[in-house]
């Protein structure tokens, strides 16, 4: 059985799982992609054992999200959620300009991880090497943006939605394009729309779900 959840911000994809244990009374329960408590949307979840083992059919799937990126500052997270410096003298920069400039990540690419992130380096996460000040090299991940089309931009506030391949860090893609952009930038606020041809108008929120009657969600 799987579940499709609207998650909401403010906790982690870890946390969607215990509350769905307590309300199903099943532990086996896992996810296909993590969702950062910024983020919000689409997840898909596995229910009992023999569901868990088909998991990976879903996390290899495309994603598409709707990003807010803040230009004129940047953060050590590259989200809302780290150390913000700001651009004082940062001049808006032109329609045109962010258009010709999101132009150019569309395609396969290299992509550097953020430093803040749960990819793993000699056995231990980023985030937490980042955290522990230790000099590391985030390194890069293979992915491939599909489609970025700009949805409204008065500036510094940009919002963008993506069509991306699995593994694909919009928030490296924020503070990227801030960089090149000359101004800086980074995530201000993310939503997953669609994970493969799963979309986020079929997703339940965890409020509405309970005891009686999850398992009319399911498929």
């Amino acid at each position: 059985m799987f579940l499709l959840i609207n998650k909401s911000t403010g906790i982690t994809s870890h946390d969607v799982i215990t509350q769905l244990r307590r309300i199903t009374g099943i532990k086996k329960i896992g996810h296909a992609g993590t969702l950062d408590p910024l983020a919000r949307g689409l997840l898909i979840v596995a229910i009992g054992r023999e569901s868990t083992k088909k998991i990976n059919q879903f996390t290899k799937m495309d994603k598409e999200y709707i990003a807010e990126i803040k230009l004129g500052a940047t953060s050590d997270t590259y989200d809302r959620e780290g150390k913000i410096i700001r651009k004082d003298k940062s001049q808006p920069v032109q329609l045109k300009e962010v258009e010709k400039t999101l132009s150019t990540f569309l395609g396969p690419q290299l992509q550097t991880l953020p430093l803040y992130s749960a990819t793993k380096a000699g056995g231990k996460k980023l985030y937490q090497l980042a955290r522990a000040n230790k000099t590391i090299n985030s390194g890069f991940t293979n992915i491939e943006i599909k489609k970025i089309k700009i949805l409204k931009y008065k500036f510094p506030d940009l919002k963008i939605l993506v069509q991306c391949s699995s593994g694909t860090y919009i928030r490296s893609l924020a503070h990227d394009l801030g960089q090149k952009l000359g101004v800086g930038g980074y995530l201000e606020n993310l939503k997953r729309t669609k994970i493969g041809n799963f979309d986020i108008e079929k997703a339940i929120s965890l409020d509405k779900l309970n005891s009686q009657n999850w398992q009319e969600h399911t498929f």
